[in-house]
């Protein structure tokens, strides 16, 4: 664990990543567990696809999902969505980095509290999903299970001001 602790992490944007970085990622069984909208394979156009959608987020919100690198290697993406008026935050790790979640996400919610337009994020995760504790250590509360593009997933809410 101390040396978790000692990993340099930083966010940059997607377009800094080799979209091979992100097709073997994303095509990671164990990644897709915990995915049910994750129902296509990963190629060069759709990585190229997906970073364009996020990217399309920065320059309408601001704001968006973010490469988190450790120790200058990419190890996922996450970051938050505008979801009508909501602050969506999300969060996909590669299998061997799943352990710095809740540091990962401590500094990302950093960015939300400052950031005068957000009041609150909310997180969607699948009911597939069975230790939700980090979101209790984050001081988020279980809002219901909603249905987003024919998935049901569980809503979380945290309060940033």
């Amino acid at each position: 664990m101390d040396s978790l602790l000692k990993q340099e992490i930083t966010f940059t944007r997607l377009t800094q990543v080799e979209p091979d970085d992100i097709i073997a990622h994303m095509s990671d069984p164990r990644v897709a567990e915990h995915m049910p909208l994750l129902t296509f394979d990963w190629d060069k156009a759709t990585a190229a696809k997906f970073v364009a959608t996020k990217e399309a987020c920065w320059d309408r919100d601001g704001l968006g999902h973010w490469a988190i690198l450790c120790d200058g290697h990419y190890i996922g993406w996450g970051g938050f969505q505008k979801e009508g008026d909501e602050w969506d935050y999300g969060l996909v790790l590669r299998p061997n980095s799943f352990g710095l979640g809740i540091r990962i996400s401590r500094k990302a919610i950093a960015y939300a509290i400052a950031d005068k337009r957000i009041d609150y994020v909310t997180f969607l995760l699948p009911p597939s999903r069975r230790n939700l504790s980090a979101l209790g250590r984050l001081g988020a509360s279980f809002i219901g299970e909603i249905e987003y593009d024919g998935a049901t997933f569980l809503k979380y809410r945290l309060d940033t001001i």
